[in-house]
């Protein structure tokens, strides 16, 4: 056991942490905690061994089995919360990109360590002023995983790894990984993480909540370390779709920092107020087939929602003339690196030299050469490759922008729904979490996040079932500022199939009631 400097994990167990220790609770003990007694866990239990004050913060480092999710708690008790009260009172997470003027910002990287800017990142004062309780930091894959394409999701150099609270040897997903584990875990009901492409999505379908990812420009990306302007945005990470409604409304609206929100305010609605259970009777969907076909098992279970859907009345349009996701993939990347360059820069310059060194893209790559704990998992070559890029007036970023742009909106999601004359697009968000594999990293088949990500559309999950013990997810994405038609269907379908259930934080998945038979020898 070991109490870090600036504090690392929290047991999973509990939502509401208050001053005065931690209680010792195994992850046995954990999961009769998260299956009978969640009311208990949201009044404040403590689930860590040991706490370490730290001013106004204070950190649970744990050093057996568990999620490792969260990183820093914040000095408040956290109230009963319900619903029925909106915003008011909602205990909720951030996840460590979003910065706070009581907990530092570290990306999951050492060389932000020291980053406290004191201050509140927009979309955290909207969630104060409404009167959420800010319960503390998630854990994330470092720099948002965009340090490397052989990363392992979920793991940070200050988080370590975090685990899946259905099976505790299999991945997160990311890079919002601390932010998935921790709600789908029962320590808070909402979480607030950040996508670029899947970062959302993924993690949220991974450990089998609800997560949305907003059209880009609704919700403010200033004070959040970015990855990239074009793509970047915020979103609720929920048990349900109505907590996604009720987080969105809070957080949604202009800032005169960020361009992209310029109609934020105009376009808001009261996404709660638009949930509508009935809203599938009738509605044309389209069946994205083109982004299926990666996993198996989880288009089986995608096979079997559609029957619900049709059941609940919608109208199933198949789709097979998908754009080129190859071409989109590969201007993405491109985008991807030329903005990563210029908005890292910008905002490392942002922050107090006395509390962050490194000043540039190319401090932080000379940083992580030398120092060990960074690159001991796997390596930097996106950042590599980012800082080799030139600035934004390069004409081969000017062209991969256009290209991704035009191939994932209008020639993509545009075009399928007007031709095809559908509301919304669905496929399976992604297949059933893998095995964490800290050697060669991440196992990723395939998802649905990257057109409504380059197009820069709402994107949002729900639970639709299980893979031997692993739940999966059904993706809705629409056009742009389509946001509460989405999650609308996302609700009719969350009630129409209540396919989402608590965690039972198995060692490994082979302990699933459909693997375990088939795993031990015939008798």
């Amino acid at each position: 056991m070991r109490l870090d400097r600036i504090g690392l994990t929290a047991l999973t167990a509990a939502v509401a942490l208050t001053v005065g220790g931690c209680i010792s609770v195994e992850v046995r003990e954990v999961r009769e905690i998260v299956v009978a007694d969640e009311a208990r866990i949201k009044s404040g239990v403590a689930a860590c061994e040991r706490y370490s004050e730290q001013g106004s913060l204070w950190a649970c480092v744990a050093d057996r089995p568990s999620t490792n999710a969260v990183l820093l708690w914040a000095d408040v008790p956290a109230p009963v919360w319900s619903p029925a009260q909106g915003i008011a009172g909602l205990p909720i997470l951030l996840k460590d990109n979003i910065e706070t003027r009581d907990m530092p910002t570290t990306a999951g990287s050492l060389a932000l360590v020291g980053n406290a800017p004191g201050r509140d990142a927009p979309l955290v004062a909207r969630l104060r002023a409404a009167g959420a309780v800010i319960l503390g930091k998630t854990n994330l894959s470092e720099w948002a995983n965009i340090r490397s394409s052989n990363s392992t999701s979920g793991w940070s150099a200050v988080g370590g790894l975090t685990r899946n609270p259905h099976a505790l040897d299999r991945n997160t997903c990311g890079s919002s990984s601390g932010s998935g584990a921790a709600v789908a875990a029962g320590l808070a009901p909402a979480a607030i993480g950040t996508e670029t492409d899947g970062s959302i999505t993924c993690p949220a379908a991974i450990n089998g909540i609800v997560g949305f990812k907003p059209t880009v420009g609704l919700v403010s990306r200033t004070h959040i370390v970015p990855i990239s302007h074009s793509q970047d945005t915020a979103g609720p990470m929920t048990r349900t779709v109505e907590d996604a409604a009720l987080v969105l409304s809070a957080i949604a609206g202009s800032d005169p920092l960020d361009a992209a929100t310029a109609e934020a305010d105009a376009r808001k609605v009261d996404y709660r107020a638009a949930l509508d259970a009935g809203s599938l009777r009738g509605a044309r969907i389209g069946v994205a087939r083109f982004l299926t076909g990666y996993s198996a098992k989880t288009d089986a279970v995608f096979e079997a929602n559609l029957q619900k859907m049709r059941e609940a009345g919608a109208v199933l349009v198949e789709i097979t003339d998908g754009p080129d996701m190859n071409a989109i993939g590969g201007a993405e990347l491109e985008v991807l690196l030329f903005e990563l360059k210029h908005d890292l820069n910008a905002y490392l310059a942002s922050t107090d030299p006395a509390q962050v060194p490194t000043r540039t893209l190319a401090e932080v790559i000379a940083f992580n050469e030398r120092t060990p704990r960074e690159l001991a998992l796997f390596g930097q070559e996106l950042f590599i490759q980012a800082q080799a890029k030139g600035g934004l007036n390069d004409p081969a970023y000017v062209e991969a922008r256009a290209t991704s742009l035009r191939l994932a909106g209008p020639e993509g999601i545009d075009r399928l729904m007007r031709e095809h004359a559908v509301v919304a697009l669905i496929a399976p968000t992604t297949g059933p979490a893998w095995t964490t594999d800290v050697i060669n990293g991440d196992h990723y088949a395939g998802a649905a996040s990257t057109l409504p990500a380059v197009a820069g559309y709402p994107h949002l999950t729900v639970p639709m079932g299980f893979v031997d013990g692993l739940p999966v997810g059904m993706s809705f994405i629409a056009g742009k500022w389509e946001d509460a038609r989405v999650l609308s269907l996302g609700y009719a379908f969350e009630q129409a199939t209540r396919a989402m259930r608590a965690p039972s934080f198995m060692r490994t998945v082979d302990e699933s009631e459909t693997l375990a038979p088939v795993l031990a020898p015939l008798r």
